[in-house]
């Protein structure tokens, strides 16, 4: 006689057990380690992180550089220069992900009416070449920036898109706006004139 066969729906509940355990216990690493759930952007209050990017509409290829001088002297021609001097919109964008594009149309038409802020865009993950086909499709005249390595991406914890953080005159974090209701001009604008003024 041969053994019992064994059951298969045994060790489901054991399995499932232990995945909530780890689930749990990440959460409360998280929690416990930075005194709040990891979330994607830079929280209000944080310091800018600085950087240069290149230009998608220049002639440049190149990474970013995470770890600039900043010399308002000497702002690099062919590059974004993220150095918290004066206010910023910047946001953070994938190509062909359609809402991280209505993401920076809405910059683009939000910027005329707050000349004195920089609005500017990086595509995370993207070469020259086709984040500057993407902005003269779009006709997009702020600062487009593109990285094609990611380190922008690791250095503002972006996980999502849209995602865009509005930045104070010397590299405070006024807010950080999450998600596709952003993508809206008018709700846009009023978050800079609070976060900005």
């Amino acid at each position: 006689m041969d053994p019992p066969a064994p059951d298969p729906h045994r060790y489901q509940w054991i399995v499932g057990g232990v995945g909530l355990a780890l689930v749990v216990a990440f959460s409360l690493f998280l929690f416990v380690r930075g005194g709040e759930p990891a979330t994607p952007g830079l929280a209000a209050g944080a310091r800018l992180h600085r950087f240069v990017a290149p230009l998608a509409g220049s002639d440049l290829e190149a990474a970013v550089n995470a770890d600039p001088r900043c010399d308002p002297r000497r702002p690099a021609r062919r590059g974004l220069n993220v150095c918290g001097r004066g206010s910023l919109v910047l946001a953070f964008f994938v190509l062909g992900a359609r809402p991280c594009e209505r993401e920076v149309d809405a910059l683009q038409r939000v910027s005329r009416s707050f000349p004195d802020v920089t609005f500017a865009a990086v595509a995370v993950g993207a070469g020259r070449d086709p984040t500057a086909l993407l902005a003269r499709r779009q006709r997009w005249t702020i600062p487009i920036a593109y990285d094609i390595t990611g380190v922008t991406g690791k250095l503002y914890r972006v996980a999502v898109c849209p995602l865009v953080e509005l930045v104070r005159p010397g590299g405070v974090i006024g807010q950080r706006l999450i998600g596709d209701g952003w993508t809206r001009p008018a709700r846009l604008a009023a978050a800079v004139r609070h976060s900005l003024r």
